[in-house]
C-alpha cells in the first residue's frame, strides 16, 4: 500500500522531486499589490489593503465584520477577551487539536477543561460536552460552575479539524442553557460550511489564521469574525494597542495589544483571496482523487460529515493502528512525500497534564492513527 500510496502522489503532483504537506498558492495580484504596497510607504499596521482585506474576509464568510491579527493565535486570544474570560475561569476546548487553542487561553491566566471528540468530525463532541455539564457542573447566579474546582466555566472553544466542520447546532443547543459563549477556532476552515453557514460566524466570535501553510496566506495573519459591532470596535480598538484616534495626540486608555496585521500582509491576502474560489475547487478534486484512491486500497479516507462543505485544507487518512501509522510515515517521508501524524493530545502535555478531562476515548484512537497526506494547490 505504502509504495502505491507514493506512486500516486507523484502522479497527481507531477513531481520527483520533495513533496510538501501545504505549500502556497501564487498565480494572480500577489506581486502587483505588494509593489503598490511599498510604494505608498503604507507598510505596518495602517493601509488600504488592511481595510479591504477585512472586508473582503466579512463578505466570503457572511460575517458582518472582521478584525485583521497578527496571526490566528493574537486572533483567538481577542476573541476569549471579547467573550470574558478572565483569569482563574475555565475554557472547554478538545484534547485534540493545535497548541494555539490552548496556548491562547493560557495567555488570559484561564484553564482549559479537555473534552472529547467526534471521530467523524474530528471535533468536539455535543454528546460528551452535555455528559460534562450535567454531571459536573451546576448554575450558580447565572454562571456556569465547575462542582470541582468551584471555578466559572466561561466559553467553549471547539476547533474545526482540518476544515472538517462540526455540528455547531447541537453543540449551541447545548452551550445556551448554561450560559457558556461559543468561540469558534475556525483557523483551519476558510471556505467550510456547515448548512449552509460558514464556519466561525455561529458562536459569538470566530478565529482564522492565514498562516503560510493555511488554504489562503498573508504569510502570518489571522482574522476576529463576529456579527457584534460592538465586539468588533472592542476587539479592532485593542489590538491596535488601545490607542484613541487622534491625528497627533498619544493616549491609550486601557492595557492594549500590538495586534493589527500589517498593511503588507493584508496585500497579499487581497491577492489570495480573489483566487480562493479556484482554490477551494482544486482542493475538492484532489479530496475526490484521494478518496478514489484509498478506496482501492482499503483505506479510510477522512471525508466531510453530512450537511456539510469542508474546504479540505489538509487531507487525511485514518490507518488501521499506530504500528500501521509508524510504518506508513517513514515509507513516505524516506520517499521524499511530506506526511505528519495528527498532534499529540494536550492534555498529555506536560504544561496542561494537571487540566481537568472527560473520557478521551475517540481523541486516542484518533491520535494513533491519523495522518496527514500532500494536500497543495497543484500548479
Amino acid at each position: 500500500m505504502h509504495q502505491n500510496t507514493i506512486d500516486f502522489i507523484r502522479e497527481h503532483f507531477e513531481s520527483p522531486d520533495f513533496i510538501p504537506l501545504h505549500e502556497p498558492y501564487f498565480v494572480g495580484n500577489e506581486k502587483a499589490y505588494l509593489n503598490n504596497c511599498i510604494d505608498t510607504t503604507f507598510v505596518s499596521s495602517v493601509g488600504k489593503f488592511v481595510d479591504k482585506f477585512e472586508a473582503d474576509i466579512a463578505e466570503f464568510t457572511g460575517a458582518k465584520y472582521a478584525v485583521a491579527t497578527v496571526n490566528g493565535t493574537a486572533a483567538l486570544h481577542i476573541a476569549l477577551i471579547m467573550a470574558g474570560v478572565e483569569r482563574d475561569d475555565e475554557v472547554i476546548t478538545q484534547s485534540l487539536t493545535f497548541i494555539a487553542t490552548c496556548n491562547a487561553i493560557t495567555y488570559l491566566g484561564a484553564k482549559p477543561i479537555f473534552i472529547d471528540v467526534d471521530r467523524e468530525t474530528m471535533g468536539m463532541s455535543p454528546d460528551k460536552l452535555k455528559h460534562f455539564l450535567e454531571n459536573e457542573t451546576k448554575m450558580v447566579n447565572g454562571f456556569c460552575v465547575n462542582k470541582t474546582t468551584k471555578k466559572r466555566i466561561k466559553a467553549v472553544v471547539p476547533m474545526h479539524t482540518f476544515g472538517l466542520p462540526i455540528n455547531l447546532d447541537a453543540l449551541q443547543d447545548v452551550c445556551e442553557p448554561y450560559k457558556i459563549e461559543i468561540v469558534e477556532d475556525a483557523a483551519e476552515s476558510l471556505g467550510s460550511y456547515q448548512n449552509g453557514r460558514h464556519t466561525g460566524t455561529k458562536g459569538l466570535l470566530g478565529t482564522l489564521s492565514f498562516n503560510g501553510n493555511k488554504t489562503i496566506t498573508t504569510g502570518g495573519g489571522g482574522m476576529i469574525i463576529t456579527n457584534s459591532e460592538e465586539l468588533a470596535k472592542k476587539a479592532k480598538h485593542i489590538t491596535t494597542t488601545a490607542k484613541k484616534p487622534h491625528r497627533w495626540d498619544f493616549y491609550h486608555d486601557q492595557v492594549g495589544y500590538n495586534y493589527r496585521l500589517p498593511n503588507i500582509n493584508a496585500a497579499l491576502g487581497c491577492a489570495q483571496l480573489e483566487k480562493l474560489p479556484v482554490i477551494l475547487k482544486n482542493k475538492r478534486d484532489l479530496a475526490n482523487k484521494y478518496k478514489l484512491f484509498f478506496k482501492d486500497e482499503a483505506v479510510h479516507f477522512v471525508t466531510e460529515p453530512n450537511n456539510t462543505t469542508a474546504n479540505y485544507w489538509l487531507n487525511a487518512i485514518i490507518l488501521d493502528n499506530v504500528s500501521e501509522r509508524d510504518s506508513f510515515l517513514e515509507a513516505t517521508n524516506n520517499a521524499g512525500i511530506m506526511t505528519r501524524p495528527i498532534w499529540k493530545l494536550m492534555s498529555g502535555l506536560p504544561m496542561f497534564a494537571n487540566s481537568q478531562k472527560g473520557n478521551l476515548e475517540n481523541s486516542i484512537w484518533l491520535e494513533e492513527r491519523v495522518v496527514n497526506i500532500p494536500s497543495s494547490v497543484k500548479h
